[in-house]
């Protein structure tokens, strides 16, 4: 098992979220691998992430956040089987599919009625939403068909100069992306590691 993700200095992370909030998209360290991210309503970002990525959006994207509260403006309404099953798991590794928010934008929850969110364990990754003042658009930070990147260095090798900014520091000790499971069952959907 790896050591615990050390966390950059504070003003990459503010740097991270002011381009963000410019409409920019970043990569940083999660659980497991680097992720992609941008302001999840902000559809030019959120376009020109899914070209980086070679991904369709029909997909759609995992929003990630320091707490509940953050992602609370993008879910529909929440069973109390759903907010129980939720809290075991978060902060963590595990990415639930619930229902989402009626006018949620399409590129966020592709052809779904549900949406994949999150309430991360990693310090840089909740630090990051945390300046940025909002949940983020999370996807693995790789080009479709290769692996997700580990290290700033793999991130520079698959997208070279078109990312906006790379939030250095270290995944966490996973070896795979974030397990997803279905909120209305629990059943998991794609097994983490």
């Amino acid at each position: 098992m790896r050591a615990a993700p050390a966390t950059p200095q504070r003003w990459h992370v503010f740097r991270a979220a002011e381009i963000i909030r410019g409409g920019g998209v970043v990569a940083y360290p999660t659980e497991a691998v680097f992720g992609l991210g941008c302001d999840p309503l902000n559809a030019e970002a959120a376009r020109r992430l899914l070209a980086l990525k070679r991904r369709p959006a029909s997909k759609g994207l995992i929003l990630i956040a320091a707490e509940f509260a953050q992602l609370r403006p993008y879910l529909g309404e929440l069973s109390d089987a759903m907010r129980r099953r939720i809290g075991k798991t978060w902060p963590g590794h595990v990415t639930w599919l619930l229902p989402a928010h009626p006018e949620l934008p399409r590129w966020i929850r592709g052809a779904h009625s549900t949406v994949a969110v999150r309430v991360t364990a990693h310090p840089v990754a909740a630090a990051l939403c945390r300046a940025a003042d909002s949940a983020l658009i999370s996807t693995s930070a790789n080009v479709a068909g290769r692996a997700p990147a580990r290290t700033t260095l793999e991130v520079r090798r698959q997208f070279r100069d078109s990312l906006d900014y790379i939030l250095p520091g270290a995944t966490g000790p996973f070896t795979a992306p974030s397990e997803i499971r279905d909120g209305a069952t629990g059943k998991v959907i794609r097994p983490g590691g």
